[in-house]
């Protein structure tokens, strides 16, 4: 049986050890991850079957280096959380909800609209 897992942590550090721990402690995977609040507030959401997703859930929240905000384990989850999952990952793994993730995108990496060097030249031009 599928089951999705959610944890919410605040900062990124914190987001990436909650999630080795659960990686470590039970056959989980990251199936996406949100970052809110410029980065402050990370949602990971893990999925597996529902006894390891508990477990990891459990264990990423009571080891993590912080402790999370907010946390949940869906046992099969609806269709329409499934969709909104999938809408996420895309994001995260590059427009293809059901695709394998590109080996070579790094955990984290802006969304291809995203364009630093473009916002700081704008942000100094609107200082000016």
């Amino acid at each position: 049986m599928k089951a999705y897992g959610f944890i919410e942590i605040t900062g990124v550090v914190a987001a990436i050890d909650a999630l080795d721990i659960m990686c470590k402690a039970a056959n989980v995977t990251l199936s996406t991850w949100e970052r809110k609040l410029g980065g402050r507030l990370v949602t990971l959401v893990i999925e597996g079957d529902v006894s390891a997703v508990k477990q990891a859930i459990e264990a990423g929240s009571t080891m993590a280096i912080k402790k999370p905000v907010s946390l949940g384990v869906l046992a099969n989850p609806h269709p329409e959380i499934q969709r909104i999952v999938a809408i996420s990952a895309s994001r995260f793994k590059g427009k293809e909800a059901f695709g394998i993730l590109d080996e070579h995108k790094m955990l984290g990496q802006d969304p291809p609209d995203f364009n630093l060097k473009e916002q700081m030249k704008q942000r100094d031009t609107e200082n000016k």
